[in-house]
């Protein structure tokens, strides 16, 4: 089996379904292949935030820090999922820690080129975006619900 072009990887990844040839290779030229071992971060809160992240295999925590409490997962995605999206929004920090529960391979888009194309191309970036949203809302909602489960009496 021979390595995939990243156009390949993107263009048969959930997030991407239905986006144009021509779009998917715009936005291959900003990627590269990563992999994480367990226990790895794939990025740590506060650090700055310059990329998207595709995952192919494998699940990351996303994690909150706790005072008194330590590290507090609060979302696990996985393969076919999309993570880190504070590359989009000033001042370009992460929010959380994301850290490799197994083996992860990825696709790593970096975020400066990846708000470039957006400039360039309003109309991609403008589908990018509602994808991008839709995914956000989710979390959100996930969050909101183990916020309830922790503080259930």
């Amino acid at each position: 089996m021979g390595i995939e072009p990243l156009e390949v990887l993107l263009r048969d990844h959930p997030f991407f379904r239905d986006l144009d040839a021509s779009d998917i290779q715009f936005i291959a030229g900003c990627g590269r292949n990563v992999v994480f071992e367990p226990g790895a971060y794939l990025f740590r809160e506060g650090e700055e935030a310059d990329q998207l992240f595709i995952l192919r295999h494998g699940r990351v925590a996303l994690e909150i820090m706790v005072p008194g409490r330590g590290p507090v997962v609060i979302d696990t995605p996985e393969e076919g999922e999309v993570i880190g999206f504070s590359w989009l929004f000033a001042p370009y920090r992460w929010r959380f820690d994301g850290r490799a529960l197994e083996h992860v391979r990825a696709v790593a888009l970096d975020g400066v080129c990846l708000r470039g194309k957006c400039e360039d191309d309003p109309k991609l970036g403008y589908e990018l975006m509602k994808r991008f949203a839709s995914i956000l809302v989710r979390r959100l909602q996930s969050a909101r619900l183990r916020v309830i489960d922790m503080y259930r009496p």
